[in-house]
């Protein structure tokens, strides 16, 4: 496969419905939904830039990168910013990377990636911390997060166990979800 064809562009909302198919395809059915998918886009989208981003094979989204702007998500027990090194007030959160499974492996992840990370410096970042899946097949997240300059931070055991409580369906635990969490930052300096 050649990506030379792969059109990149801001995320909007005619997005959403591929988005929604394509999370809910990749990460398990009630990841994502219009309302969660509406209030992660939001967070992402200032005055200065919108930090979400498409990826498209002619008319089909293979890829999609959601990142929140600094102060606008919250910093919970999920996190550690004492670790950071980075004020917390000049830290983004990569929300979501993903890419179709017959996509994988051709740059797309790291594109979105350099894309979300352009515009969310206007914004005034300087570091991005996310949450990667370590039972990703061959814990390809880790691999692709520390390939961009990721550093792990600390590992978060049963780190999406209460969203498959409320009804959230992981791929490999179904809806009792022990899947460990690698908190991981990348500085953008």
């Amino acid at each position: 496969m050649t990506t030379d064809k792969i059109r990149y562009q801001e995320m909007q909302i005619d997005d959403f419905e591929q988005v929604i198919q394509l999370g809910t395809d990749v990460h398990g059915e009630g990841y994502i939904d219009k309302t969660n998918l509406t209030e992660w886009f939001d967070k992402g989208v200032t005055t200065q830039s919108n930090a979400n981003f498409v990826a498209y094979d002619g008319d089909k989204l293979v890829g999609f990168r959601i990142t929140f702007a600094p102060n606008s998500w919250q910093i919970d027990h999920w996190c550690s910013p004492q670790l950071w090194q980075v004020p917390s007030n000049q830290v983004c959160y990569f929300k979501c990377n993903t890419v179709d499974q017959h996509y994988r492996g051709y740059g797309i992840g790291s594109k979105l990636l350099s894309l979300s990370i352009n515009a969310i410096t206007k914004q005034g970042a300087t570091a991005g911390v996310s949450h990667l899946w370590m039972q990703s097949p061959g814990n390809s997240a880790v691999k692709y997060f520390t390939k961009c300059g990721g550093q792990l931070i600390k590992e978060h055991p049963d780190r999406w166990n209460e969203l498959s409580q409320k009804g959230y369906l992981c791929p490999i635990c179904h809806n009792d979800c022990h899947c460990s969490a690698a908190e991981m930052l990348i500085r953008f300096d």
